[in-house]
């Protein structure tokens, strides 16, 4: 076990399941990683184990299947995953949104229907906000829903869809301002559509179209994609919540999640740099000795452990604070900032130690160095983490004066 990024207070059987899932990455991830990256394949085997292991039921209530674990168990084996390889993380980072979406503000038949099946990895989950035309401004999405009877026609393009191929149940957020009395904020006009689907690409249910991934510069193997509703039709009991309006708190109290979940793959990711760093420079020999001894690399590990450290700190807390029931949008933020922003530079500085080999597919640290920067984009850019916290901090700080 590393000496890095330990979490007191965990109980034996949280210590237990994180042991099974570092077990599963050094063996089962670490040794195929690099090689499935660089193909762009999906990593069925690995997903196929994390299933055995009942990891996509981690933070599923045990009434319906799964584990019941809490948020915190879920972002340190979100943490090791990442350590191994960041797409995996991302395979279940969308699949536990929806999930927790699903427990948080789904009718009962809407878990009794998908829970059970989410938490043996039948059904797995992805969820869709962003749109071509837009980024971080979630109140501009033109994806409409319009009721017709017993249903609602859903039509509009979405981008940047994990899971978008491999996924069965996609949470699609769509406006719904019909019959809105005029002025309604755009926020309180938006509604989350249950969509079921085929996996697969092309045409995946009458109206709905996954085109094919989208090529990019890391995070591969897991797919990414656009999703296109053109006539859509879907059961109004698909309506997150069974009541429309709901949409945007709904995503945003999943986008918490999914903040403290990046965090931890930063954590993960940045571990993982740290060790190939610090292993690298008791192998390499200059000047007749290893690197490690020189002044200016041992600079520059202790300022890469020390990142480590406070990223976890900080992720750790996030969590917990998730967990206790009270609002965190500001550690979710803070959190997500930091490991996001200290993560680049910790991969960085292993690139640096690596020196031209680091320039080499061979080694891992350049599948690293492509992965680090979707980290700061990933669940909202680090201006809109900036935005986040300096209005909590303004609402924690009002002046009296």
């Amino acid at each position: 076990m590393s000496r890095l990024a330990q979490t007191a207070g965990l109980t034996d059987i949280q210590r237990e399941i994180l042991a099974t899932v570092r077990d599963f990455v050094d063996k089962e991830i670490l040794p195929v990683a690099t090689e499935l990256e660089h193909r762009d394949e999906y990593p069925t085997r690995i997903v196929e184990g994390l299933k055995e292991l009942g990891l996509f039921g981690l933070m599923i209530p045990e009434e319906y299947g799964g584990l019941g674990e809490s948020l915190l168990t879920y972002a340190l084996c979100v943490e090791e995953i990442a350590r191994g390889w960041m797409s995996v993380s991302g395979i279940i980072n969308t699949h536990f949104i929806v999930a927790y979406m699903l427990r948080q503000h789904g009718t009962e038949e809407q878990k009794d229907t998908f829970l059970p099946r989410m938490a043996a990895g039948e059904v797995r989950g992805a969820f869709s906000m962003s749109e071509p035309a837009l980024g971080s401004d979630v109140s501009a999405i033109t994806s409409k829903g319009v009721r017709d009877g017993d249903t609602y026609v859903l039509d509009g393009q979405k981008m940047w869809l994990t899971n978008g191929g491999t996924s069965t149940l996609v949470a699609v957020l769509c406006r719904t301002d019909e019959g809105q009395p005029e002025g309604t904020a755009r926020h309180r006009s938006m509604s989350t559509f249950l969509v079921e689907k085929e996996p697969g690409f092309g045409e995946v249910r009458p109206g709905l179209t996954i085109p094919g991934k989208i090529d990019k510069m890391g995070y591969k193997g897991v797919d990414t994609t656009e999703l296109i509703m053109d006539g859509l039709r879907i059961p109004a009991n698909r309506v997150l919540g069974g009541t429309t309006g709901r949409g945007f708190y709904q995503m945003m109290d999943g986008v918490e999640v999914g903040r403290v979940n990046v965090a931890a793959r930063g954590c993960g990711v940045a571990q993982r740099a740290f060790e190939l760093g610090v292993a690298y420079a008791q192998q390499r020999h200059t000047f007749g000795k290893p690197i490690a001894q020189h002044q200016a690399i041992q600079f520059k590990l202790a300022e890469m452990a020390t990142k480590v450290e406070a990223a976890h700190a900080m992720m750790v807390n996030a969590a917990r604070k998730k967990d206790s029931g009270e609002r965190n949008d500001l550690e979710a933020g803070m959190a997500k900032y930091l490991a996001s922003e200290y993560c680049k530079e910790v991969v960085e500085d292993a690139f640096r130690i690596h020196g031209g080999y680091g320039f080499s597919k061979e080694y891992e640290i350049e599948r690293l160095y492509r992965e680090a920067p979707m980290l700061l984009i990933g669940e909202g850019t680090a201006e809109i983490q900036k935005m986040i916290i300096g209005r909590r901090l303004l609402e924690e700080y009002r002046s009296q004066g």
